[in-house]
């Protein structure tokens, strides 16, 4: 299937992207076959991230486990996490020594762990880490997300210093929001890898907006 034009910035680098090198995070109960992290995986080759237990998530197990898979990499990789997986990523990266083995990341709708709904499943992710980020970092978020209020994923963005994509009503950015392979997410995706130094604006593909910059 062809996904982009001729001339985006997608198809000029896409090439360029080393599917080895894109780890895939899924958050809580991982992420089935019509999720866009699926797609991507099927399409590209990326590496999803195994979680030995995805229905009952610990902090330390989960953050154990990423460390892990670090550890094997002879080179920086970029990390594509959804809900709790950008979670996973502020945690890991509040503790690690191995946060150079990270290029950047792409957080896309946040949970938030610390709503009192989502307390007793999650019990071990609060408070929630909110360090600065020590490589380039983007958070794509939804105004209506069940999970997560839009001033709390801007907040989160601000405390870990990433770029907020607005990225519209879309839920929790998963298969209910009817996304499909989700394009323009990957666009993000490759504009992180090919902008490269931290700092650089995100490309911000058409149909999402800039909401805050930090």
């Amino acid at each position: 299937m062809e996904l982009y034009k001729a001339g985006s910035l997608a198809t000029k680098f896409i090439a360029q992207l080393k599917p080895s090198n894109i780890l895939i995070l899924p958050g809580w109960q991982n992420s089935g076959l019509d999720h866009w992290q699926s797609h991507w995986e099927a399409a590209y080759g990326y590496e999803r991230v195994e979680q030995h237990d995805w229905v009952h998530p610990l902090r330390g197990d989960w953050t154990a486990r990423l460390e892990e898979v670090l550890l094997q990499r002879t080179e920086p990789v970029i990390l594509v996490a959804h809900s709790l997986g950008c979670l996973l990523v502020a945690a890991w990266a509040a503790h690690s020594r191995m946060t150079h083995y990270v290029k950047a990341a792409l957080l896309v709708a946040p949970a938030d762990a610390e709503r009192e709904e989502l307390r007793p499943m999650l019990a071990s992710w609060s408070p929630i880490s909110l360090q600065v980020l020590p490589f380039r970092s983007c958070v794509v978020a939804s105004g209506n997300d069940p999970y997560c209020a839009d001033e709390r994923a801007r907040h989160f963005a601000k405390a870990w210093c990433s770029e907020f994509i607005d990225c519209g009503k879309k839920g929790h950015i998963n298969p209910e929001s009817g996304l499909g392979v989700w394009p323009e997410g990957h666009e993000l995706l490759v504009g992180l890898d090919a902008l490269g130094a931290q700092g650089t604006p995100c490309r911000v593909p058409a149909g999402l907006n800039t909401g805050l910059k930090v």
